[in-house]
């Protein structure tokens, strides 16, 4: 045979079907680099973004302008690429092809396959000679219903998934609520945080559900035979926690009242958490008991154990982490390495809402209570460098992630696939949402006040009302299942209802708070100084006034305990003060000295026959420093539950005089 012709059909059977591999393999390299350009495309807008609503919140600083707040920008700023994407984007159009199942396929519209598999069968070369073409097996993972088939690849990268909130942007934002939470004012007023967190947010889910299940029985059949009571319910669950973060940025710039800041942050904090565990509630109902969605006592009396259930364990995951830690930052020497001190927190403060998630609890709930015994213990344990870099950590990864999700908001009213627009729907969401913040606000403050001393005014109540805007919770529950009509009108109805708060109620805050005559500037020697006040007593009562003229705001106190007064309890009413006295003993006497370096030291606190198991326990730094050296360790590390400062009584005579009243009449 001629060695030619040899080398020849070598070339032919080897070597060809290496060089068809390899142009595969250049067209995949292509694909792939293709989509990682348009990634980076995708995080450099969302970047750009974020950069630009910086920029122009220290421009905004600098001009001192105050109707507009940087979640606002945000969501203009994102509104307004997300056009842009939508309608003048050019990039290539997604490539597809059809498959069909097979006729006994298991799988139907409900519950689609996890992922598709294509088997591409084997191609023989016509040519004699020639190697076949090896079979290929592509998977791709289920992303959701599609709706329409023209989208653009970068208008697809632009639309996350939706456990990307809830196990990436949520969390921190979460845990700085809690670790950063103004403890004093939030155990103070911790009967009307709680009234409206808990009550008032199951009172209005349930009062917006039902209005909402009457207004979309008016509606054209199509839409009212996609809805059952449970959707609407769970609509009314998702809708009803609020994110007043633009009306908590102007309170804390302009220094208004302790108490109704802590109220309001306090109600937005926990009604986050009530929110989650009571929509899981209603979708437990729905998956375990209900078929058409009608009502069963049986079910709903499960449901409620559900949700105290899921509720209590949650928060019991979240202060064991948060106890854990502190006590291996209190028995090893890892403060002597600040980097490493750190990590540790951060992972462990992770773990607890990855661990509640793992078994089926809700890991908002623990991560919030996670941070609150954090912030109680673990930070007293810290070094110097870690609690500065924890709580500097912390505040910037909540400033980037609430403002990334305001940002996507707006992005993704363009470029989200299943929005569903039914002008009914959304106008009858906006009104029964503003119902239910309302039921939340003006009968359970009414019920507060016959026990409340000092009551809550009605300018407070108003405010509190008028702070009810929602946020990245309620976005988050929306977008976490679009599969149906109902829920992609949800989505809809929700996203719009957090754009409109946020801009035009939070754009706002400043002047509600001056038409309310809402105390402002308290506490403040700098060039925005408070207004002075006066309090006087006479028979037993006081009266505290602020301003002059038409901003004068009166404010009566009664005078018979220290609850009643402006530094006690704000809820006054002895029991809750011996409550709070009886945890302050165990907290001080027992968990303090167990979790932190704190004095007394175990050996003192417990009974003889356990002195053994506290010499263990305790450390030689809590025998070796002073008695207070520990003791107010930041300015809220306490519960304040210290002994009341007396009120001066006395009348300066270089300030301004103020009209003194008798009781709650007139001299």
């Amino acid at each position: 045979m001629n060695p030619a012709i040899g080398f020849a059909s070598f070339l032919l059977l080897y070597l060809v079907p290496k060089c068809q591999g390899s142009g595969t393999d250049i067209a995949l390299d292509a694909k792939a680099t293709l989509l990682h350009r348009i990634d980076s495309l995708n995080l450099l807008i969302y970047t750009c973004l974020l950069t630009l609503t910086v920029l122009t919140i220290w421009v905004f600083k600098h001009r001192r302008v105050s109707w507009l707040h940087e979640t606002g920008l945000a969501v203009i700023y994102g509104l307004i690429v997300g056009a842009i994407i939508r309608y003048a984007s050019s990039t290539n159009q997604v490539t597809y092809i059809d498959a069909h199942p097979d006729a006994d396929a298991k799988y139907n519209l409900s519950v689609p396959p996890d992922i598709v598999r294509f088997h591409f069968p084997d191609k023989i070369q016509i040519s004699s000679g020639e190697a076949p073409i090896p079979n290929k097996t592509y998977a791709y993972s289920f992303r959701g219903e599609i709706v329409n088939l023209e989208q653009n690849e970068i208008d697809l990268k632009a639309t996350f998934d939706p456990e990307i909130f809830f196990n990436i942007i949520l969390p921190p934002i979460i845990f700085h609520a809690g670790y950063c939470l103004k403890r004093k004012y939030f155990f103070r007023n911790l009967g009307a945080i709680l009234t409206f967190a808990m009550v008032g947010t199951a009172l209005s889910a349930l009062v917006i559900g039902s209005l909402m299940y009457g207004c979309v029985q008016l509606m054209p059949a199509s839409l009212a035979a996609s809805f059952t009571f449970l959707d609407t319910l769970y609509f009314g669950a998702l809708i009803s926690p609020t994110d007043p973060l633009t009306v908590l940025a102007i309170f804390s710039q302009l220094k208004v009242d302790v108490n109704l800041y802590a109220m309001i942050f306090g109600e937005s904090v926990l009604n986050d958490a009530v929110a989650l565990v009571l929509s899981g509630a209603i979708q437990n109902y729905e998956k375990r008991y209900s078929v058409d969605g009608g009502f069963e006592i049986t079910a709903f009396l499960a449901a409620i154990g559900d949700f105290i259930g899921i509720f209590s364990l949650s928060l019991l995951v979240g202060a064991l982490i948060g106890c854990l830690t502190a006590l291996m930052t209190k028995f090893t020497h890892v403060r002597d390495w600040p980097l490493l001190e750190s990590a540790l927190f951060v992972l462990t403060s992770y773990a607890a809402f990855l661990i509640a998630e793992v078994f089926e609890l809700t890991g908002v709930v623990a991560v919030l209570f996670c941070g609150i015994c954090q912030a109680h213990y673990t930070y007293n344990n810290l070094s110097a460098d870690s609690r500065n870099r924890t709580k500097q950590l912390f505040e910037l990864l909540n400033f980037l992630a609430e403002n990334f999700i305001f940002t996507y908001i707006g992005v993704s009213m363009f470029t989200f696939p299943k929005h569903h627009f039914d002008p009914w729907f959304i106008i009858a969401g906006f009104l029964t949402s503003m119902l239910g913040r309302a039921v939340n606000i003006y009968p359970l403050s009414f019920l507060l006040n016959l026990g409340r001393k000092p009551p809550i005014p009605m300018n407070f109540q108003h405010m509190l009302f008028f702070s009810g805007l929602r946020g990245a919770m309620s976005f988050a529950l929306a977008i976490r299942n679009t599969v149906s009509e109902a829920r992609q009108a949800m989505l809809t109805t929700t996203s719009l209802i957090v754009i409109a708060t946020v801009v035009l109620q939070g754009g706002a805050a400043t002047h509600a708070l001056a038409y309310l005559r809402i105390p402002t500037g308290q506490g403040q020697n700098d060039e925005n100084e408070a207004l002075p006040y006066r309090d006087v007593r006479s028979n037993g009562r006081m009266v505290v006034k602020w301003g002059k003229g038409e901003n004068e705001v009166v404010m009566p106190w009664q005078l018979n305990s220290f609850e009643d007064t402006p530094h006690g309890s704000g809820d006054g009413g002895g029991e809750k003060a011996r409550l709070a006295r009886l945890w302050g003993a165990v907290d001080s006497k027992l968990l303090k000295p167990l979790l932190t370096h704190a004095r007394p030291p175990l050996t003192e606190t417990l009974p003889s026959f356990l002195r053994p198991l506290g010499r263990v326990l305790t450390t030689t730094r809590q025998y070796t420093q002073a008695e207070n050296s520990l003791r107010r360790t930041d300015s809220d590390s306490d519960l304040c539950i210290d002994e009341p400062q007396p009120v001066p009584t006395t009348i300066d005579p270089q300030l301004p005089y103020y009209n003194i009243r008798n009781g709650y009449g007139n001299v």
